[in-house]
């Protein structure tokens, strides 16, 4: 139990703490890898974190079926799909977006675990209220097919759900202590915010002396700024932390979304091919992908010290390579090395 809250626990953790020798000598620093992407259910991720606490609090509620938003490739989306299927109970998966032209990546894998997948085309309003106005008209045809209706916000980013990475920041501190890196700083992608925020709030609330960076993979603006603290406020009043934070203290680079949330991009794609090719890692081109390419330029740039130790928090999502925009562009690039006799 954590502030009161319980969970199911369907994990097999703590998740591998693992030392990268090739990127280390390649960037000059101590790299590890909190391997968060082996976490199991359908196909893995961070997103199951959240959802052991989420799951706990549906099931509290007497619900039926799980719904939740996103994108049309969110990871989240499929996360909340298996465990839905694992639990017996019904999924639905809102998108404002538009239909990527095939079922494939993580559309085809919420598919095949028998999850409903909504797509609607953006109108041009905000995403927050044709979000709101999708969810009341989905929830009410649900609930007259007899269905009890748990929603599940964007990324499971609220204070239930940050919950399981509260609970991840004890985990890697004491990994960290264990092989002695105790002193490395923690870089993590940052979204709708919920796995950093229970990162930072874990870190902060348990004294850890790792240091959390965040790389934001979308674009940050005046929401987000706001977003962030008003989050931290409400997560602060719901569990009685000590501790206040404004947005000084939370250490979000925001200069390395390249063209914008799960956009192609070249830099993006490279640091791929290289975490591939130098540690049989695969990061995905919307999240893990982008992070790492912020990273090595954290190193170049000099925000991130020759010698030092960094913990990558690899959060999953290697579907989203299977996108079909994505794909294409790596087909063009790596066609080369492949011979067809």
């Amino acid at each position: 139990m954590l502030f009161g809250h319980e969970k199911v626990s369907f994990l097999h953790l703590p998740t591998p703490l693992e030392y990268l020798p090739s990127i280390s000598r390649d960037l000059g620093v101590e790299f590890y890898i909190k391997r968060d992407d082996l976490t199991g259910l359908g196909m893995g991720g961070n997103k199951l974190r959240k959802l052991e606490y989420l799951l706990y609090d549906a099931q509290q509620q007497g619900a039926t079926m799980l719904l939740t938003q996103g994108g049309a490739q969110t990871n989240h989306g499929r996360l909340t799909a298996a465990v839905a299927a694992k639990y017996g109970m019904r999924c639905a998966i809102l998108c404002i977006d538009d239909y990527p032209g095939e079922v494939s990546a993580n559309i085809l894998l919420d598919r095949i675990m028998g999850a409903d997948v909504i797509l609607k085309k953006s109108d041009g309003r905000s995403e927050d209220v044709q979000f709101e106005e999708l969810t009341a008209r989905m929830v009410k045809k649900y609930t007259d097919e007899g269905e009890k209706v748990y929603v599940i916000p964007v990324g499971g980013s609220n204070r239930v759900g940050m919950l399981g990475y509260y609970e991840c920041a004890r985990e890697i501190t004491a990994q960290a202590f264990a092989m002695g890196i105790s002193h490395a700083r923690l870089i993590c992608g940052v979204g709708s915010l919920g796995t950093y925020m229970g990162l930072y709030c874990g870190l902060r609330g348990e004294g850890s002396p790792l240091h959390l960076t965040g790389v934001a993979i979308s674009p940050f603006g005046e929401a987000k700024e706001k977003r962030v603290v008003s989050y931290f406020n409400e997560v602060r009043d719901a569990f009685g932390f000590d501790f206040t934070a404004c947005r000084s203290d939370f250490d979000i680079e925001t200069g390395y979304a390249r063209e914008g949330y799960n956009k192609p991009n070249a830099v993006v794609r490279d640091a791929i091919y290289e975490m591939g090719r130098k540690e049989a890692i695969i990061l995905d081109p919307c999240y893990t992908g982008k992070a790492y390419a912020g990273i090595r330029d954290m190193v170049r740039e000099g925000k991130i010290a020759q010698g030092e130790t960094v913990i990558f928090l690899h959060t999953g999502g290697a579907p989203g390579i299977n996108t079909p925009f994505h794909r294409i562009e790596m087909e063009r690039e790596l066609l080369d090395g492949v011979t067809i006799l």
